[in-house]
């Protein structure tokens, strides 16, 4: 595929410090292709590294936001051997999960519609997550008699408990974003026509705060629930220690002595 058809496929924008990353296949309900992830992939690297960009936003046009996995384009040979579905999942949905929750900038999902599959847990693996009232979340894999993958079975608990996680994956049903709300796994739901405006307001907010110190809390919590107690509190003043030798820690703690609202610049 051309990169002049990718990026139409993905389309990706920067403003005001926030880095649009949307799933552009709205007649396949944004069900995701090998090229769309790893462009995806490369969006959130390359926002990790750019001063330029100090939050991201991954949404969707038209009624879905991500259907699951498009596995036709993907590259592979015709015979399967022993180690091939691992050597897939671990290079493609692992990969796109994983990008999302290392990405150093936090990372916000607008769900406009439908997030099934891996397009469920790409949006549970962001920070934050928006959702329109008609979006829907679904564990679809146990339809197909399939095993969760893209990390469901290690996001889902994280976030609502090993119970309730059971429950969605077991029996596969559609969780409306109402519902989603409730149980934990969307921050907000709003109508679909001030989903853009809401996930721009939070993402600006965002990107005027102090990067760096968003980047290590990000880290901090995403670690906190594989840590002991000793390992979390070491982690923690690290983590101070390194941020207090920002400008943005400096900024903040002047502001505070002089009574004035404090001017982040993410460093």
């Amino acid at each position: 595929m051309s990169d002049t058809s990718l990026d139409s496929l993905v389309l990706h924008a920067t403003d005001n410090a926030v880095s649009w990353i949307t799933l552009n296949r709205p007649e396949a309900m944004n069900a995701v292709t090998w090229d769309q992830r790893e462009r995806v992939i490369s969006l959130l690297a390359e926002a990790s590294g750019d001063p330029g960009v100090r939050a991201v936003v991954i949404t969707a046009t038209g009624k879905g936001f991500c259907a699951g996995a498009d596995l036709r384009g993907a590259p592979g040979s015709a015979e399967r051997v022993p180690g091939d579905v691992a050597r897939t999942i671990k290079l493609g949905a692992q990969r796109l999960v994983s990008a999302v929750l290392d990405c150093e900038k936090p990372v916000i999902a607008a769900v406009n519609g439908t997030a099934a599959g891996i397009g469920a847990h790409l949006a549970f693996a962001c920070d934050l997550v928006i959702a329109a009232e008609q979006a829907k979340f679904i564990e679809v894999f146990v339809r197909r008699g399939l095993v969760p993958d893209g990390g469901g079975a290690y996001l889902l608990p994280r976030l609502i408990g090993p119970q309730r996680a059971k429950e969605l994956m077991f029996f596969g049903d559609s969780v409306p974003a109402a519902d989603a709300e409730r149980l934990g796994l969307v921050n907000r739901v709003v109508p679909v026509d001030e989903l853009e405006k809401t996930a721009r307001a939070w993402a600006e907010r965002l990107a005027s705060g102090p990067t760096r110190a968003i980047a290590m809390t990000k880290q901090l919590v995403n670690a906190a629930l594989e840590s002991d107690r000793a390992t979390a509190f070491a982690a923690e003043a690290a983590a101070q220690e390194i941020n207090m030798t920002t400008a943005d820690a400096n900024e903040g703690v002047a502001s505070f002595v002089e009574r004035r609202s404090p001017s982040y610049e993410g460093r």
